[in-house]
């Protein structure tokens, strides 16, 4: 009932939206990214970051975080770039530990010409970490925000404190479009027994997804994050109903963008040495739908940049990441960026 408010407010909401006007683009990238650890130098009261500190087990200073933001600022900067988008007009991202390093990221100077806004909660994660949208002012107007939490149980009734789940509706050029950012709870427990905690969540996401969709049918609706389960597996294929194959979507199912990438073989991180797809965006029909004079998917991508990977050595060949263990290696994230492109003619 809760959600079923807040949302019902959300697209009230929208049609003051619809005073704004934006420049209109043929093409736009929706993107997520997974930044592996943006956390700052400070050790915060509560909350499990104690190795990213100076005093920590991973010796982190100043110098380091700065190098971090620089480098995560390059590898946004870059997405879409061969596909002759200037930068994300939508970027979801996890793993960030608070506004303040959102603020730092966005004024990085390969970002700054950019002018991304920020939308971010805090979410009660036991290690502080949270999950945020950035975006365009060019492109989108936020008409409506809010972060719906996961309530989840273990071992009795205790709670297990995870990622809240981040809903962003507005205006994206003239269109009402929806996001929901997520973290889905990790498989660090063991796959098989943290999977009604990843189920949860998916049901979440449905559960949002079905209180948009029941005002407006038509809803273009965004699922993406870091769901630590692949397209195939039950929270994403049986509870998110999210679908693969275009030619057998029935009636409320989405469309999982990233599923023929799955099937190909490409991986957004590693896992003992093979490449999964954990990192996923997933659509409501109308984005496959109508003419070309609204914005309708095109193509998904994993974004494999080679100066996110390893180019020599143990690792060669493998992401680049800022830290293996507490051996600093000054790289990227331990995911690769994900992103699709939406397409829309231009008016005459």
């Amino acid at each position: 009932m809760k959600i079923k408010i807040i949302l019902s407010l959300l697209i009230i909401s929208l049609f003051v939206g619809n005073m704004f006007t934006t420049q209109s683009d043929k093409a736009s990238v929706i993107a997520f990214y997974n930044m592996e650890n943006l956390f700052d130098t400070i050790n915060t009261p509560g909350i499990y970051d104690t190795e990213f500190t100076p005093a920590g087990s991973k010796r982190w200073t100043g110098d380091k975080y700065w190098e971090k933001i620089n480098n995560m600022a390059t590898a946004i900067s870059k997405i879409g770039e061969k596909d002759g988008v200037p930068g994300p007009a939508i970027l979801g991202v996890c793993e960030i530990e608070n506004r303040s390093v959102l603020e730092d990221l966005v004024k990085a100077e390969p970002l700054k010409d950019l002018n991304m806004k920020i939308v971010h909660y805090n979410s009660p994660d036991k290690r502080g970490i949270d999950v945020a949208l950035l975006y365009q002012p060019r492109y989108f107007k936020v008409t409506h925000s809010s972060s719906v939490p996961l309530m989840i149980t273990k071992n009795g009734g205790r709670r297990v404190y995870t990622r809240d789940q981040l809903v962003v509706s507005g205006i994206f050029n003239g269109e009402e479009m929806h996001f929901v950012v997520n973290h889905w709870p990790s498989r660090r427990s063991g796959k098989s027994k943290s999977r009604p905690q990843r189920n949860a969540a998916a049901d979440l996401s449905r559960s949002i997804v079905d209180s948009i969709t029941a005002i407006n049918p038509n809803a273009k609706v965004v699922v993406m994050g870091d769901f630590n389960d692949e397209p195939m597996n039950e929270s994403v294929n049986i509870h998110l109903k999210a679908v693969g194959n275009k030619n057998k979507l029935k009636e409320g199912d989405m469309y999982n963008t990233m599923y023929k990438l799955y099937k190909n073989g490409i991986g957004s991180l590693t896992y003992h040495h093979n490449w999964i797809l954990f990192d996923q965006i997933i659509i409501t029909q109308p984005f496959l739908d109508g003419d070309d004079s609204t914005y309708k998917f095109k193509a998904a991508h994993v974004f494999n940049d080679n100066m996110l990977v390893n180019r020599w050595g143990k690792y060669k060949g493998y992401l680049h990441r800022t830290y293996v263990g507490d051996s600093y290696k000054a790289g990227y994230s331990d995911h690769f960026p994900v992103y699709i492109l939406i397409f829309k003619e231009e008016e005459e």
